[in-house]
């Protein structure tokens, strides 16, 4: 007899948000990376390298262990609390001991394999015990990793400065360890689930043979590049904007950041509350819409229009806030829902049997935007013409993106669905 219900809320949403939250923390890098830096002795391009091999590392590991995760999600759970906990911990350590390499491994190699396999393991579950509603289940998990910033990095700062930056890692990594061992020991497949090993032609090497596979990654790839390269560039392109503003632009350079700072901050806070609420939006809509693309389509032709519509204000010289705020928050609802939404698609075309498997095949496009989002950036704001508002050069590289990414959806959605997914809906 077990002293929790055996439900779906038990043994699946309970163990994915534990799980999700305790791993999205690795948004917070922003809050301590120039505090290892300083610790350190090093710049802090050198020790962002941590963050960017942690994203490589998720993609790579949930890219390669999504078939371990389909067959065994106590395993891999706990897999993944292992390789997060020691990764988190081991960070604390090597800054304690001024081991730089020591921040590359631990956070970024190690813990960046618990993301992947972390983030993968709670997933398919979800869709088994939520079988009528696939994706408002996972966009709730889902949102979990995306929330986990705006709930961690106050706790963070709190501690950094109660108890110091190395202590922080070790007091967060008890943390974590209590609540991944939690989502361990509570997740559970629904009662009758018995596990098939997928048809050979869901298997990793013929899915990268599958143009279908491909125009689903690329238009994945696409919509978090274009994310990460405006979400990297959010304060400056705000500072740009609010310089404009004749109140703030007789200000000194001192007067004007404190001005500011509250302004800023509150934007990037709604900004996160979008994001999440994009994750549970966009993934719930699919549930209503005949395809899965559908949401997709969304997106894209939203985030195009926003970005349209600043272009249009910047040409006549009266850029608006907004129309940049419009811009913001709904390209972060746009870029968490291609989050959410990923698995259910992919279960419409290659079946809930090799979901885990071709989710995390799909993720690597996460692992190598996680390095060419940022870069990108950052290429054409050194080299626009305007320097002025270098910033805002962004944009429309990002919408000629976006609709490469509606381009490439759409050839998805001329696909013919699989009988199993046509006699679903």
């Amino acid at each position: 007899m077990t002293l929790l219900p055996d439900n779906r809320w038990t043994r699946a949403v309970a163990p994915a948000l534990l799980l999700h939250i305790s791993i999205g923390t690795v948004y917070c890098w922003s809050v301590f990376k120039q505090l290892i830096a300083d610790e350190l002795h090093v710049s802090s391009g050198t020790i962002e390298w941590g963050f960017s091999l942690a994203i490589f590392f998720l993609g790579m590991s949930a890219a390669f262990l999504g078939p371990m995760v389909e067959k065994d999600i106590k395993k891999s759970a706990l897999i993944a609390t292992v390789c997060f906990v020691v990764g988190f911990a081991g960070t604390g350590a090597s800054i304690a001991l001024h081991f730089t390499p020591g921040v590359f491994i631990f956070y970024g190699v190690i813990m960046g394999i618990g993301l992947g396999i972390g983030y993968l393991t709670p997933v398919k579950n979800l869709m088994l015990w939520f079988s009528d509603n696939k994706g408002m289940a996972t966009g709730i998990a889902v949102a979990g990793f995306g929330l986990a910033k705006a709930i961690a990095s106050p706790v963070m700062e709190f501690l950094i400065e109660g108890v110091g930056l190395v202590n922080m890692f070790y007091v967060l990594a008890a943390v974590y360890t209590v609540m991944m061992l939690g989502g361990f020991l509570l997740i559970k497949r629904p009662s009758g689930y018995v596990y098939e090993k997928p048809s050979a032609e869901y298997r990793r090497g013929a899915l990268l043979k599958k143009p279908l596979f491909w125009g689903i990654w690329i238009a994945f790839y696409l919509n978090i590049t274009c994310g990460l390269a405006l979400i990297s560039q959010e304060k400056d392109i705000l500072k740009d904007l609010l310089h404009q503003i004749p109140r703030y632009a007789s200000m000194s350079s001192s007067e004007f950041s404190i001005a500011i700072a509250g302004i800023i901050g509150t934007i990037l806070a709604v900004d996160a509350l979008f994001n999440a609420l994009g994750r549970v939006g966009f993934a719930t809509l699919s549930d209503h819409l005949k395809r899965r693309e559908s949401s997709y389509k969304i997106i894209f032709v939203m985030s195009i229009a926003v970005c349209v519509l600043q272009l249009l204000t910047n040409s006549i010289g009266n850029a608006l806030l907004w129309a940049v705020l419009a811009m913001l928050f709904l390209i972060n609802a746009g870029y968490g829902g291609g989050f959410s939404t990923l698995p259910v698609l992919l279960d419409q075309h290659f079946g809930i049997k090799a979901v885990s498997t071709t989710h995390g095949l799909t993720l690597s496009a996460w692992a190598i935007a996680g390095l060419s989002g940022n870069q990108l950036a950052s290429f054409v704001v050194s080299h626009a013409s305007d320097q002025a508002h270098r910033y805002a050069a962004v944009i429309p590289v990002i919408t000629v993106l976006y609709a490469i990414a509606l381009l490439s959806i759409w050839l998805v959605s001329r696909v013919k669905l699989p009988q199993t997914a046509v006699a679903k809906q």
